[in-house]
């Protein structure tokens, strides 16, 4: 045997052990008889789904489906868009050290790990979509990473490329208690928080506006959002820290997502006036601070009544990953519609991530990225059974070693073993 022809096949062998597919999914794939819940339209009773090279080819009752196409029987079962989490922080990730309050330059991307077991949680929760970001214990903590959570070796695996061949992602700036440290450098009061913000955007204006001398990589993230390429992810939780964003983004004409917004509800007419979509966590768990005190369940239903575009996220490890479905549940709960909740989990979310022409519903054409329910999403009974990316089958409950990462026990959360579990069962 040739070396070449030896190497082909190692090469053949590691990536079906990665899990990765040795090429794309070509055989059609038809799913049968489920209802499918595709977010932009009305649910299909006993609806077919076919999909196809990673993308959705069809959808609806009475479908083409090819004769060579893989049927999968699906009565009793619910289909729907794969989550979006528009604010996580699985994978480890790190952005800005002490050094400074603002850092623009750092990139999430170089500080991600691609094995982390939260990774593989997310997936069992139904996420195939996250903003990886840094923390908020910054003004200015970074770059966010829009991933994909495919099966990957390394970080480009996962990341999404734009049409121009860039990665997606946003940058994370914050306000409140979190980069109000006292450390040399950082802010002591939400007032001198604001200056320091705008002054380093009025710098970042002045270095965008005429070609460099000389290269400045955090001038150049901070062009990113002055022209509109990149969504600012703001933490802002109390209403007068909300204000602020609003004033900032007014003045900067930034693109800005409020996250997490615990008291948007009471400034919603003035986020609604100004158009900015808000990102809310529900299950805030380890809570704490001062500034989350005015905290309401009802804030979902209250910003889906003043027409706010609105999404959910976990906040992962503040939230688990798996636990996303029961925001919507709780804020359905609460009194906000079933559709709007649904909507907050996916393609609400996907549009905060400009990526709403690819992914947040099933539609023809978009990435087949979805989930198979057992039951109603909303219910605390059901269970995701299957989580699929891009076509490829990457959680599944019938595999005993994807329990683990569902449910949990021992090695559940070790890195090691959840990428064994990938390893050995890999993906269709």
């Amino acid at each position: 045997m040739s070396s070449f022809k030896w190497f082909g096949r190692i090469s053949t062998v590691c990536l079906l052990l990665l899990g990765l597919p040795v090429s794309a999914q070509q055989r059609p794939l038809a799913f049968v008889n489920a209802r499918l819940l595709p977010i932009s339209s009305a649910p299909i009773e006993a609806g077919s789904l076919l999909i196809q090279d990673g993308k959705i080819r069809a959808i609806g009752r009475d479908i083409a489906i090819p004769a060579n196409a893989e049927r999968r029987d699906m009565a009793g079962a619910v289909i729907m868009p794969g989550l979006v989490d528009t604010h996580s922080h699985i994978g480890q990730v790190a952005g800005a050290d002490g050094s400074a309050a603002i850092q623009p330059d750092v990139r999430a991307l170089d500080s991600i790990n691609v094995r982390h077991a939260g990774i593989g949680k997310a997936r069992a929760g139904g996420v195939t979509t996250a903003n990886v970001m840094p923390g908020s214990g910054h003004l200015l903590s970074g770059q966010t990473l829009y991933l994909k959570l495919r099966h990957a070796n390394t970080i480009e695996d996962l990341s999404i490329r734009l049409p121009d061949d860039s990665i997606a992602g946003g940058i994370k700036m914050a306000n409140g208690t979190n980069p109000m440290r006292g450390d040399p450098g950082f802010p002591g009061t939400r007032g001198k928080s604001a200056a320091m913000l705008r002054s380093a955007l009025l710098a970042g204006q002045e270095y965008c506006s005429k070609p460099p001398k000389v290269r400045d990589l955090g001038k150049e993230g901070l062009c990113d959002i002055l022209q509109g390429r990149r969504v600012v992810h703001f933490h802002s939780h109390r209403h007068d820290d909300i204000i602020t964003v609003l004033r900032l983004a007014r003045e900067f004409k930034l693109r800005v997502v409020i996250q997490h917004g615990t008291d948007a509800y009471l400034v919603a007419e003035e986020i609604a006036a100004a158009g900015v979509p808000v990102s809310a966590i529900v299950l805030d768990s380890p809570g704490g601070k001062l500034e989350v005190m005015n905290f309401s369940m009802q804030s979902g239903a209250i910003l889906e009544r003043h027409g706010i575009l609105t999404a959910f996220h976990t906040d992962d490890p503040i939230t688990d990953s798996r636990l996303l479905l029961r925001s919507a549940a709780l804020a359905v709960r609460n009194g906000m519609s079933r559709e709007g909740a649904l909507r907050a989990l996916t393609l609400n979310a996907a549009r905060m991530l400009d990526l709403e022409q690819r992914i947040g519903s099933l539609e023809v054409g978009k990435d087949a990225d979805l989930l198979v329910l057992d039951g109603d999403p909303l219910s605390v009974y059901s269970k995701v059974q299957q989580t699929w990316v891009e076509g490829q089958l990457l959680f599944d409950r019938k595999r005993p070693a994807d329990v683990l990462l569902a449910e949990g026990g021992w090695g559940g959360g070790h890195d090691k073993v959840a990428n064994d579990v990938i390893m050995m069962e890999g993906g269709e």
